[in-house]
Parts: structure tokens; C-alpha cells; sequence
């Protein structure tokens, strides 16, 4: 800083004013002042500011994995609300782990993030609570987490999967499959009860034996045995875009709904029919809650749920 104010004809304090925006700065001496910033190639200190103002600008973002679209989406939109608010997001994969949840929040902690947006791997979160009392403030996305007093946003994962299900049920079907995540994780049983949901207002029993629940690396063989089962399913709703993927590398293709839209969904000849959340809402809606906080914003917890949409993708679709 005595550099660029040596370079400008200014008195020290001028430069600090013109960096840190404040006023008392005519604009012509600010130009001459953002000149020897440009040409000297001045940076300020951060970690002094961040010393002066007991504030990192930086936040924590916890999601299940990194290289899943859906959480791609959600980590994109986080950083630009970050950006927006001049902060940086550090973030990390649980990869479905508590512990592995814990040790990543924690470890933002130590780095005295100002707070933190995490999607929970599991549903004991007393952990956070001497972080909560420091002054770290925090959201939970996608799913709820341990603690009531914490911000939530959530998408209707029952009523979207009600919706698909009744999609399916009006154009006929009565032997729907359902194929989901793991019934510990909380999106995937809210989706498994809006199918049952969707039966029991049809009147329709639901078979257990059409059911499967588990990691998407047994969804495809379940499927294959569902369809060649002496009374098969005539349609599928599948509990996430993953499980899609996975129901359509099986090469057969009965009607199917799925969960979540996913890439190259509009490609498909014939073309399914989704129940769309919107993940990069989902993550700029917690980002903006979690700034409101930051910024003194007071009251009790929200718990936010974001709509869905049933849309057709792709061309021809394959009539329900």
C-alpha cells in the first residue's frame, strides 16, 4: 500500500480508503489511485482484513458427492450467491459417510468458515452445536438434519413422486415398480412414501415385490428379474437420475417416470418423463438464507421445500 501510494501523490490513508470502499475519496483522486493499483499489480492482504474484521469471507459446503450432476448443480449455485456476497466456498464430498461428514464440517470450522451449507450423510448432528454457539452459522439442503434450530431446504420429494406415480396410474398402469436409493437416506424414503401414496388414493395395493431399495448398482438386475417374472410390471418410477441411467442400460424399456432430470434425458428416442427439481434453486435458496443469517438476520428456523415439475424429455415419448 505505501508502494501504491508513493506511485499516486497520495497519503497512505487515501489508498486504504479507496481499497476498502470507503468514503472521503474525490472520485478523480480514486482513478489515480486504482491506476497504480492496475500498473504496480497491488493485492490486499486478506489475511489482515480478515483479522481487522474477524470475518473469513469464506464458507463451508458439504454434499454427498462432488461428480453427481445433482450436486454439481447445487455447488455451482452456491458459489455464485458466494461470489455475489464477495466469499469463497470451500467444499467437500460426505460420499453418504457421517463420520466423513463431521470430520469435513469440522475441519471448515478450524478454518473458521463464517458458516456452512451441508447436505446431511446422517441425522445426529449434536457435533455442531458448540460451532452454532461460536457463531458459525449453518443450512441444511436436500435433506434435514439433526438440530431444529437450523435453516432447511428441502424439494417435495413426496409430492413429486406422488405426481409421477398418478402420471403413470391415469394412463392405465395398475403393476408399477419402484426403484430407489437406500431407505437410509431421508429423499429417497420421502420418495418411496409418495409412491405408495399415489397407489393407496388409486386404490391400488402396493406390492412389495415390485419394490427395490438400494444402491443403483442393483437396480438394473432387479429390474431385469421384475420384468421376467411370470406378472411384470407395465411401468417403472425410479427414485433418482442415477437409478434412471441405470433402469435404461437394461435395454428394456417399459413406461417409466423418474426422479430427477438428467443429461442427455432430451436425447432419448423414445423419451421419458421426469419429475424435475431444480438443484441449482435448491442451492442458491440455501446460500441466500445462509447470507441472510450472516448478515444479521434473525428468527426462527426456516424450513423451505421447493417445488417440482413433471415434464416429458426427449422425442417420441413412450406412451405411459
Amino acid at each position: 500500500m505505501k508502494d501504491v501510494a508513493a506511485a499516486a501523490g497520495v497519503a497512505l490513508k487515501t489508498v486504504s480508503r479507496v481499497v476498502n470502499d470507503e468514503p472521503g475519496v474525490s472520485p478523480a483522486m480514486a482513478e489515480r489511485v486504482a491506476a497504480a493499483i492496475e500498473r504496480l499489480g497491488y493485492r490486499r492482504n486478506e489475511s489482515a482484513r480478515v483479522l481487522r474484521r474477524g470475518r473469513t469471507a469464506t464458507i463451508g459446503l458439504v454434499i454427498e458427492d462432488v461428480a453427481d450432476p445433482f450436486y454439481s448443480e447445487i455447488s455451482r449455485a452456491v458459489e455464485d450467491v458466494a461470489l455475489e456476497h464477495g466469499s469463497l466456498v470451500l467444499s467437500g464430498s460426505s460420499g453418504e459417510d457421517p463420520r466423513r461428514e463431521r470430520e469435513l464440517v469440522l475441519t471448515f470450522c478450524d478454518r473458521r468458515v463464517d458458516g456452512l451449507i451441508i447436505v446431511p450423510a446422517g441425522s445426529d448432528h449434536e457435533y455442531l452445536l458448540p460451532e452454532l454457539d461460536a457463531g458459525v452459522r449453518a443450512v441444511f439442503a436436500d435433506r434435514p438434519g439433526g438440530l431444529a434450530e437450523v435453516d432447511t431446504v428441502l424439494c417435495d420429494n413426496v409430492g413429486g413422486a406422488r405426481t409421477g406415480v398418478a402420471h403413470l396410474i391415469r394412463h392405465g398402469h395398475r403393476r408399477i415398480a419402484f426403484l430407489g436409493d437406500s431407505e437410509a437416506i431421508f429423499t429417497a424414503r420421502e420418495r418411496l412414501a409418495g409412491y405408495r401414496l399415489a397407489l393407496a388414493e388409486a386404490g391400488l395395493p402396493a406390492d412389495e415385490s415390485l419394490i427395490t431399495m438400494g444402491p443403483e448398482s442393483r437396480t438394473g438386475a432387479a429390474l431385469r428379474a421384475m420384468l421376467a417374472a411370470p406378472d411384470p410390471p407395465t411401468a417403472v418410477f425410479t427414485g433418482n437420475g442415477r437409478i434412471t441411467v441405470a433402469a435404461l442400460r437394461t435395454g428394456h424399456r417399459p413406461a417409466l417416470v423418474g426422479f430427477d432430470d438428467f443429461e442427455l434425458a432430451d436425447a432419448l428416442t423414445p423419451g421419458v418423463t421426469v419429475v424435475a427439481q431444480t438443484p441449482g434453486g435448491l442451492g442458491r435458496t440455501a446460500a441466500e438464507l445462509l447470507f441472510h443469517r450472516l448478515s444479521g438476520g434473525s428468527g426462527p428456523a426456516e424450513r423451505i421445500e421447493l417445488p417440482t415439475r413433471l415434464i416429458p424429455r426427449g422425442s417420441g415419448e413412450l406412451p405411459p
